[in-house]
């Protein structure tokens, strides 16, 4: 069944428009969560390069945290990804789903 076979794309384009490989994402050792980092993961799941179980696996994430780097990127697209900016972020959201 075709469904059930694992076809991945070699590469993918990543959120600045370069394209990114499993050997150009950050190493699984990254402890350093910068916006770029975050949303090269994010970019790389999204274009099927790495199932979300592999990724949080490969990064020691857990779901939740993944997913708020998805619902964070879908709505105010990679600044919302700053941690100092998360509040500000969520706000404008809330306050544009009620208009």
């Amino acid at each position: 069944m075709i469904e059930n076979q694992k076809i991945r794309p070699a590469q993918v384009i990543g959120p600045l428009g370069e394209p990114l490989t499993l050997d150009s994402l950050p190493p699984s050792t990254t402890t350093r969560w910068v916006v770029r980092r975050k949303a090269e993961v994010v970019a790389a799941v999204n274009g099927g390069l790495l199932s979300v179980d592999e990724a949080c696996e490969r990064y020691g994430l857990t779901l939740e945290e993944f997913a708020s780097w998805q619902r964070s990127i879908d709505r105010s697209g990679m600044p919302g990804l700053r941690v100092t900016r998360i509040q500000h972020y969520r706000d404008l959201y809330e306050r544009q789903q009620r208009f």
